[in-house]
């Protein structure tokens, strides 16, 4: 059995960085994700792109903060069950729970904080016909290798972030660029669509609005997109790879049944310490809700400083918390 003071499920960027504000208050973490590989959403998914929210760098690389993140984690020694799925929590006598994994992994803890992102999650697949005949022969859900990409005929299908970011960032990578999308506005930042909108203008990508992806041909491999506008007139294009990105669809899997607050597939919480209606559980990141919510990486790493600042009292009932600042003390470890 693994003894630890918290339990982290989901080992993303949220849930690193609980690693280090807690090491700052001298409490170990032990953490479980699913994915064989730490870093969640932005290993798992969009390990390339530029992330242009994180305080004090312009751009980072995704899987460049994932790695700053691990070494800054890394002084205070936590410990990983990666591959692996929650399964139960057992609440022991003495009020600290017992968690067990998809692999018998059992974790014994005094605190359980939630921050796997938008938990076990599949992407949304539009209705396109033929769609999932060409998953693997040009049609994925999201892009691991943008180099992949390069010279290539790519069509991209959303409206939100993640379509606006990729058709910015493969303008200059693929050989031509299309982003399709049902509507003549666009759900993503204002700024990125505005990238979007004069990249268009200038040529250098095809932007087709107020249509859908109805239809994908092809022998063997993608060849052609289908396209039917508002008017239903039907465009056909040619096409070596087809990315549809409408989203996530989050499944809480056995979190759902643990007694907590759930709106929406995601965990409510209270702001002052992002404590869940359960005691002793927390939640951080994208997984939890509350009025004025923002689903960024930065909020995250807020919630988690205040997390860690209320979990001291189940980890040392008998201590008084004394927090200074890292710049007065330096970075302590175990």
């Amino acid at each position: 059995m693994i003894t630890t003071d918290i339990c982290i499920i989901g080992a993303g960027p949220v849930g690193l960085f609980a690693v280090f504000e807690a090491g700052l208050l001298k409490m170990r973490c032990h953490l479980i994700d699913a994915l064989p590989q730490v870093g969640g959403q932005l290993s798992e998914i969009y390990p390339q792109k530029p992330i242009y929210d994180i305080p004090g760098f312009p751009a980072v690389n995704a899987q460049q903060l994932v790695d700053n993140l691990m070494e800054q984690a890394a002084p205070f020694k936590p410990t990983f069950s990666l591959g692996e799925r929650v399964e139960t929590l057992t609440r022991q006598p003495d009020e600290s729970f017992i968690i067990t994994t998809s692999d018998d992994t059992t974790v014994h803890c005094q605190v359980v904080v939630i921050a796997g992102g938008l938990g076990c999650f599949e992407p949304r697949k539009p209705d396109i016909e033929n769609l999932e005949r060409f998953e693997g022969k040009g049609v994925a859900y999201m892009v691991k290798n943008p180099e992949a990409l390069r010279d290539r005929r790519v069509v991209l299908a959303g409206g939100g972030d993640s379509a606006l970011d990729w058709t910015i960032f493969l303008a200059n990578v693929a050989k031509e660029v299309t982003l399709v999308h049902r509507s003549d506005t666009f759900r993503g930042a204002p700024d990125s669509a505005e990238k979007v909108f004069n990249l268009a203008s200038q040529g250098k990508i095809n932007l087709v609005l107020q249509s859908n992806i109805t239809s994908i041909n092809g022998n063997g491999k993608l060849a052609e997109v289908n396209i039917t506008a508002k008017d239903k007139t039907v465009t056909t294009l040619p096409a070596d790879n087809l990315i549809p990105l409408f989203g996530l669809t989050p499944k809480l899997g056995p979190i759902a049944d643990w007694g907590l607050n759930i709106d929406k597939s995601a965990i409510s919480v209270n702001t002052t310490d992002y404590s869940t209606g359960v005691e002793r559980i927390y939640a951080i990141g994208d997984i939890n809700t509350y009025a004025g919510k923002l689903k960024l990486i930065l909020c995250g790493f807020h919630e988690a400083a205040l997390m860690c600042q209320s979990a001291f009292k189940y980890v040392y009932p008998s201590q008084k918390l004394s927090f200074k600042y890292t710049t007065v003390n330096g970075v302590p470890t175990f």
